[in-house]
């Protein structure tokens, strides 16, 4: 059955979206594009806050972005309903000296980041990105176009590589992008020209290696997208196209879009959802509501938190790495992401809202859980319960290839799940 034009226009514009996301800090800078295009106020967290009710704003920090809309009937105990998803994806990240070479090629030193699939970087187009950090003080970003790649070996040396291959994270990782002497080159030069700097005037850089390919719909009847960075842009994008939607007529909670960063790594900085990011934000917003400190527990105690990541669409080559019951499709719905050891915060309580809001919203949805012999990996869920105190269900949309440099996902489970996010948003 064919997708809505809907699911096709949502689609097309996520590949606008990762294609301007390549790296954390520009997934936050492109959030808040697009949210003040929508009408939102950029609040700078260093200045003093709007300190009345109504209005919507978006705050940056690093490579993460919150944004939130206050009802004009908003009260001190009003709760807030809070999507929760990541900015950054696994791959690489450069070194600090990062032009080094030889044999004549000119390579990128390249220290490996979260758990992403080696093997799926190899011989794709490349390009760099992140953020500047000048001698004049200012911090800019930068993204160059298709610049790198990392070259495999040909079968013709290595006859057993179909039997088995494993990629050195240190000998094997390092992208070409050049020819010459690595004495005389400049990486950084490249990065800075893209941002229109002068290299010299680098004192401190944060860049990843992103994969340059346009996300693209293909498939018997346009069913799959795929694209790099799925894991979690595509839930990032949709809590912002839900965000803009919800905000004309939410009434009786605060919507709230938190795109945290590190979250493949762990959580554990200041834009990590181990960290206090979120819990600044409503501390503030709380307080232009004239809560005190018993008035935004009880709010607290009345909210809920949408943690949304991707999850394991069932694999029909490898169907026995799956519950043998419980096997989500893409393409059939978002997912509810259950866990008996709390890996994902979900719970009968969560579960039933999770109904309401996708029949509020006309989605059909499935369920996820591990194999038993299979680790389940985690999430945001866990972390922000556990900081917050707010109630949380895991979700989020099933996919194919996760951590690969471009991982698949169905046309309609992208545009299902902002449809949710409307609806949760709307209280």
């Amino acid at each position: 059955m064919p997708v809505s034009p809907a699911a096709l226009a949502h689609a097309t514009d996520l590949a606008d979206f990762v294609a301007a996301s390549p790296s954390s800090y520009h997934a936050a800078e492109e959030v808040a594009r697009r949210l003040e295009d929508a009408g939102f106020v950029r609040l700078d967290e260093t200045a003093e806050w709007p300190a009345q009710p109504g209005g919507r704003f978006v705050v940056v920090r690093d490579g993460a972005a919150i944004a939130w809309a206050v009802p004009s009937d908003a009260v001190a105990t009003t709760p807030v309903h809070v999507l929760g998803a990541h900015t950054d994806s696994p791959g690489f990240k450069l070194k600090p000296q990062p032009t080094i070479g030889t044999k004549g090629w000119l390579q990128a030193a390249v220290e490996v980041y979260g758990g992403p699939l080696l093997n799926s970087w190899l011989d794709r187009e490349l390009r760099l990105a992140g953020r500047l950090a000048l001698a004049d003080g200012r911090v800019v970003l930068a993204a160059t176009g298709p610049l790198l790649r990392l070259p495999q070996l040909a079968i013709h040396l290595d006859r057993g590589v179909n039997d088995g291959f494993a990629l050195d994270k240190q000998t094997g990782t390092q992208p070409v992008w050049g020819l010459g002497d690595a004495e005389s080159a400049d990486l950084l030069a490249e990065l800075a020209d893209s941002a229109g700097v002068d290299a010299a005037e680098i004192r401190g850089f944060d860049a990843v290696v992103a994969d340059a390919a346009r996300g693209a719909v293909f498939g018997k009847d346009d069913a799959f997208f795929a694209s790099g960075r799925l894991d979690d842009l595509a839930s990032v994008h949709a809590g912002v196209v839900a965000l803009i939607e919800a905000t004309e007529s939410a009434s009786g909670v605060i919507p709230v879009l938190a795109a945290f960063d590190h979250e493949e790594l762990g959580s554990e900085s200041r834009s990590g959802a181990a960290g206090p990011f979120l819990e600044d934000v409503l501390v503030r917003v709380y307080a232009a509501l004239g809560a005190d400190a018993s008035e935004q527990r009880r709010a607290h105690a009345a909210s809920w938190h949408l943690s949304s990541d991707v999850g394991h669409s069932v694999h029909p080559n490898f169907a026995h790495k799956h519950d043998p019951v419980v096997q989500p499709l893409l393409g059939s719905g978002p997912i509810l992401k259950i866990n008996a050891n709390q890996r994902y915060a979900t719970d009968a309580v969560g579960a039933a809202a999770w109904v309401g809001w996708c029949t509020q919203a006309g989605v059909s949805a499935q369920e996820f859980v591990s194999n038993n012999a299979v680790p389940c990996g985690s999430t945001i869920g866990p972390i922000t319960a556990t900081r917050l105190g707010i109630r949380t269900v895991d979700v989020g949309i099933p996919i194919l290839s996760m951590h690969s440099a471009r991982e698949l996902a169905g046309v309609s489970d992208l545009h299902d799940l902002s449809r949710v996010a409307r609806a949760f948003f709307a209280g």
